[in-house]
């Protein structure tokens, strides 16, 4: 196996051209324009968790009322109706979005769902007419994320992503200036989530239902399964029935503000991981330790993901978190490099230029109100205002869901065999060999334990298939439980 950019890059010229896929734009259409002379209301769906911010945050904006919550979880539903009563608001409850879609008083459907969820929420919330706001990732493969886009032209919707960090202008300006060459030509972008994620632990019988809760509904598109993890909520992200690993969780907005820099506009038209689950045995599946390299023309994108702590003295409840590794200081965030220095981008509202002296350049600050740029498109009738539109959301999904297509159809090798096959690939030997230093640190001996080398995936970024893997295009979609299918014409 050879990975070297220039053997696979020559058959791969519709590289960047998948904006040409969705490239219409439309406005409003006669009827449409929901809230235009009047409030919009808005209905939140799954608030365990980060929904909690979707309903502070549109409850904070003139003109805009929360009318309905729907949630799964009983309990959790009727806790957050009476606290909206208990301060003079009074909102629908449900339990099944299904019925929810058939409010008209709805025009808004904003979802924070377990990731599995996401793009049938989306797209069923397009063909009922309501305009929707969509945590990241977009989707839980790459098919329907592609269908979530088709669904929001074709029914003329507004569709906001939840990737916060394309409303901040600090980012704004520092990729703007990056792009104009402000560090001279970009030599590669690096994606850092380096967050502390401790074993989920190991059950050996299925694990009860927590009270109120609807299972079934819960478990949606996916099979319903006896559920064999400690916890229902939120560990569901580590293992792939629901969840995309921490590449599809936290890593997504690093994953897009690295597309975002090298301007790309479709998928890469190559992609391997290295990784594993490492430093425990528990009842994730998802990688905690992996190396996603996507081959684009201008630069690579390479992105990291750790979830263990820098040394193994760390793996202590209380120390974990404190002490993770950084990358030119960054551990969340993003790194460029440059012909003449870098940019460290370690938040989502802020970024540093350094020169090749480590010398300060220049330094970028600035935050704003992604759900009201959401809502300003809504009320415009117009998709083009909005910062992350659903076709941002779906490409930067996608990168994250092809790099754990590799790894899943991978073989565990010694790493000096993987070392071998990766060397010629600009960055990536560099990021293994940190890679390695990392888990010798928290004492993983890679003799003992392999790593997974993923396969090699090359694709028609156009098209969005894969052009030498049967296997890997199969797990571009899912099929979805009876009922709960992703639609074949949306």
């Amino acid at each position: 196996m050879n990975l070297r950019r220039r053997d696979f890059l020559r058959t791969t010229a519709l590289a960047g051209t998948g904006a040409a896929l969705s490239s219409s734009v439309w406005g409003a259409s006669p009827g449409s324009v929901l809230g235009a002379n009047g409030d919009i209301r808005v209905a939140v769906v799954g608030f365990n968790s980060r929904g909690k911010d979707h309903i502070a945050g549109f409850q904070k904006i003139k003109g805009v009322r929360l009318v309905a919550l729907c949630d799964v979880d009983k309990n959790v539903l009727d806790a957050e109706v009476k606290r909206q009563a208990d301060t003079g608001n009074k909102v629908a409850g449900y339990t099944d979005v299904r019925k929810l879609l058939e409010n008209k008083d709805v025009d808004v459907i904003s979802t924070a769902t377990p990731n599995h969820w996401h793009a049938l929420i989306g797209i069923w919330s397009c063909q009922a007419g309501k305009d929707v706001y969509v945590e990241k990732p977009v989707s839980h493969n790459v098919h329907e994320g592609r269908m979530l886009v088709t669904a929001a032209r074709k029914h003329h919707r507004i569709v906001q992503t939840g990737t916060q960090c394309r409303s901040n202008p600090g980012l704004q300006e520092a990729i703007a200036w990056i792009q104009k060459g402000g560090l001279g030509k970009i030599q590669q972008v690096n994606g850092l989530c380096y967050k502390p994620r401790q074993s989920i632990g190991k059950v050996s019988a299925p694990t009860p239902i927590p009270s109120g809760i609807d299972y079934d509904l819960w478990c949606g598109p996916t099979p319903n399964k006896p559920l064999m993890r400690e916890k229902l909520h939120y560990d569901w992200h580590w293992v792939f029935d629901t969840g995309n690993g921490d590449l599809g969780n936290q890593g997504i907005h690093q994953m897009d503000i690295g597309r975002w820099i090298l301007g790309e506009h479709a998928l890469s038209p190559m992609v391997v991981s290295v990784g594993g689950r490492l430093g425990y045995v528990d009842d994730g599946n998802t990688p905690n330790t992996q190396i996603i390299y996507h081959a684009y023309h201008r630069a690579p994108l390479i992105f990291e993901v750790r979830g263990l702590p820098k040394a193994k003295e760390f793996q202590q409840p209380k120390a974990w978190g404190g002490n993770m590794d950084d990358f030119h200081g960054a551990k969340v965030g993003v790194v460029v490099l440059c012909e003449n220095g870098r940019m460290v981008i370690p938040s989502y509202d802020s970024a540093i230029a350094y020169d090749k002296d480590g010398k300060e350049v220049k330094r970028f600050q600035g935050s704003a109100d992604h759900y009201a740029n959401f809502i300003d498109a809504v009320r415009a009738r117009d998709h083009r205002k909005l910062n992350a539109d659903i076709l941002e959301g779906h490409l930067s999904s996608a990168l994250c869901h092809t790099g754990n297509i590799s790894h899943r159809l991978g073989e565990r090798l010694p790493a000096a065999a993987i070392r071998e096959r990766i060397h010629d690939d600009r960055g990536m030997e560099d990021a293994f060999d940190r890679m390695g230093a990392h888990l010798k640190a928290n004492e993983i001996d890679l003799g003992k334990t392999p790593l997974t080398l993923g396969a090699v995936l090359r694709m028609n970024p156009r098209e969005e298939h894969f052009t030498n893997s049967k296997a890997a295009n199969q797990l571009l979609s899912e099929p979805g439980r009876k009922g709960f299918e992703i639609p074949k014409q949306v």
